[in-house]
């Protein structure tokens, strides 16, 4: 076993709401902790380089991506995952969106575009395509491409502001 994973570090923190005290190996991904510790699968593990957007996660308001967060840097945070940000209603409408214009496949890639489409549309206004393209750029979709997903975004944007439906 090497050096960094037998130091220990205790963490506490706020997921999906509720308070999580742990005793964390010190170089432990969050994305890890996440999906072995405490049993929330809905953020994947993909590239493990912060490329594909597939471990997005919820940070104190702020998308990041958590194979590229230690779980010990997460001590005092408030962090959502998909997981919670589904049972708590925030994104119901992009579900729904995304299933009504078929913006998903295999599914791999909706956790994280879900988690950052959310972070987008929570900052309030109507973002235009070109900002909502922009905003999920560092999230990857080998199966629908992109097109549907922006329709999805937009479609939810517009019925949040009042501007149509979603």
């Amino acid at each position: 076993m090497t050096e960094m994973f037998r130091d220990k570090v205790d963490v506490a923190l706020t997921v999906n709401g509720e308070p999580v005290e742990a005793r964390v190996p010190a170089g432990q991904h969050m994305i890890d902790f996440l999906r072995l510790d405490l049993g929330l699968t809905g953020a994947h593990a993909s590239c493990e380089h912060g490329v594909c957007g597939a471990c997005t996660i919820r940070v104190d308001g702020v998308s990041v991506r958590g194979c590229l967060m230690l779980a010990a840097q997460a001590d005092g945070a408030e962090v959502w995952t998909v997981e919670g940000l589904t049972d708590t209603a925030a994104i119901t409408d992009l579900q729904d969106a995304f299933v009504a214009r078929n913006a998903l496949q295999c599914g791999f890639c909706t956790p994280g575009m879900l988690v950052a489409a959310e972070e987008l549309l929570s900052a309030g206004g109507t973002p235009s395509r070109a900002e909502i393209r922009e905003h999920l750029s560092g999230n990857y979709c080998r199966c629908t491409g992109y097109e549907a997903i922006v329709d999805a975004v937009e479609s939810v944007a517009k019925a949040r502001a009042g501007k149509g439906d979603a």
